[in-house]
């Protein structure tokens, strides 16, 4: 059976008063629609066609060539918009799905068991419904006795028996392709709203003697559509809730899930535990036996096996093995922690790498710079990287020792085995072996005090 997959993503989404195009809003780090198309992309499909209309370069962009693209110049109804995409598909043999670019929560498995129930049945159009705790707003599915669909209902519409119906439109349909395309061409605009709704089509089926049906999906909650800010965030809770639940089956421990804020692209290793008040975004790969404390914050980063991360920032960032870092710290892009290797609290790196069992304890700045294995940075260290003008870079060898409140003026090399005395504004490179001493000598002003006028305060005698 040869699939095709329409996804309608032309409307203008008023309701969510944003500039932001509607399926473009973010829903667990990914666009609506690119949730919807990854649904799509599970059911192997022979085409996937997105819809587009305003905001069509966005949606384009961010789709790429995971779609082709059909575009709807006025927003004329759903039917109109399946409409649209004739051109592409109308001579085709197959079955089309037809889904909506705002319902981010349809899954895989929802869509293949939709074609698969088409396909059994023989029906020339199935709906997609589901029970509905609060039915009210939704379309009912009207059956007959057979379990055939008699009709689709609006709310408006309906009368007292039809609106006690519980079961709902999802606004997902299976038709066979080219039966969908001809009815299509019967469907009228005679209605308050003066559109082309997709749903005329299974009367225009039923009345040419078709068989229309229906599969009723388990989880209502597939369903929420997003049209404002309030769906969104539910949208958001519900999956980030199906994350959180996905970890977990896998072996990942969260102290307190509701609280854990885990992107779609997110992967974690088993045993890991997660604290409460965490954020891990975007593609971010996190290892096995790993700890991620309450208030840390991961975005675009790799995290080994057997790291701790505490109350920390790390962005495009990369800790192997056995590391650690924080409290309070930040490791910023192309910042490379390798084994072994200690970040403490209060410590920034950038565009830097820090050798295996490198320590790097407390209070200081490391950017533009490669520091080997074994080596102590002190206490108030700055890698001042930056005149105004260029960044430069710093090299620090092996086995290097660099003293409290050193200043490393780049670029400048460190061998290997090198000391750094503590205060030294270093300028110059230092050979291996080599103690390095850049500080002005110490001088004590005999009875300074008395020339003071701070002196003659009687709070300070």
């Amino acid at each position: 059976m040869n699939k095709y997959v329409v996804i309608l993503a032309a409307g203008k989404g008023t309701r969510m008063k944003s500039k932001l195009y509607k399926v473009l809003h973010k829903v667990a780090g990914k666009s609506m629609v690119e949730h919807v198309v990854t649904a799509a992309e599970g059911t192997n499909p022979n085409k996937i066609i997105t819809v587009v209309g305003t905001g069509a370069a966005k949606v384009k962009d961010v789709l790429k060539d995971r779609s082709e693209f059909a575009f709807q110049k006025e927003q004329l109804g759903t039917g109109d918009a399946v409409m649209a995409a004739s051109e592409l598909l109308k001579d085709l043999e197959g079955v089309t799905l037809v889904a909506t670019g705002d319902t981010p929560l349809f899954t895989s498995e929802t869509f293949n068991n939709l074609f698969k129930e088409h396909e059994t049945s023989g029906n020339s159009a199935t709906v997609l419904t589901a029970k509905a705790p609060n039915p009210y707003g939704y379309g009912r599915i009207i059956r007959d006795e057979a379990g055939n669909v008699l009709r689709i209902v609006e709310q408006k519409d309906g009368n007292e028996a039809e609106l006690a119906v519980d079961e709902i439109n999802t606004g997902v349909f299976a038709f066979n392709n080219k039966e969908l395309f001809e009815a299509l061409k019967q469907v009228g605009n005679n209605n308050a709203q003066g559109e082309y709704y997709l749903t005329d089509v299974l009367e225009i089926m039923r009345k040419a003697g078709k068989k229309v049906g229906a599969y009723q999906m388990p989880d209502f909650s597939e369903s929420l559509g997003v049209n404002d800010r309030v769906a969104l965030a539910q949208a958001t809770k519900l999956m980030r809730k199906r994350i959180n639940e996905k970890h977990m089956r896998n072996g990942v421990t969260f102290v307190d899930p509701e609280t854990a804020y885990i992107d779609s692209d997110v992967k974690i290793g088993n045993d890991t535990l997660i604290e409460g008040n965490v954020v891990i975004k975007g593609n971010t790969e996190i290892g096995s036996e790993s700890h991620i404390t309450s208030g840390s914050r991961i975005v675009d980063s790799k995290i080994g096996n057997g790291v701790t991360v505490t109350s920390s920032t790390i962005e495009e960032a990369e800790m192997d093995d056995n590391t650690d870092i924080g409290p309070n710290s930040h490791l910023r892009p192309n910042a490379v922690i390798r084994q072994g290797a200690h970040i403490g609290n209060f410590v920034e790196v950038k565009n830097a790498e820090i050798g295996e069992n490198t320590k790097v304890g407390h209070l200081t700045y490391v950017g533009d710079a490669t520091l080997g294995k074994d080596i102590n940075i002190g206490c108030g260290t700055i890698f001042s990287n930056y005149d105004g003008v260029k960044k430069f870079h710093t090299n620090v060898g092996d086995h290097s020792f660099i003293g409290a409140g050193s200043t490393i003026i780049a670029p400048v090399n460190i061998a290997d085995h090198a000391f750094i005395a503590a205060d030294s504004t270093i300028t110059k490179d230092v050979e291996k072996y080599d103690m390095a001493i850049a500080r002005g000598r110490q001088t004590n002003k005999k009875d300074y005090w008395h020339k003071l006028p701070l002196s003659q305060d009687k709070e300070w005698k």
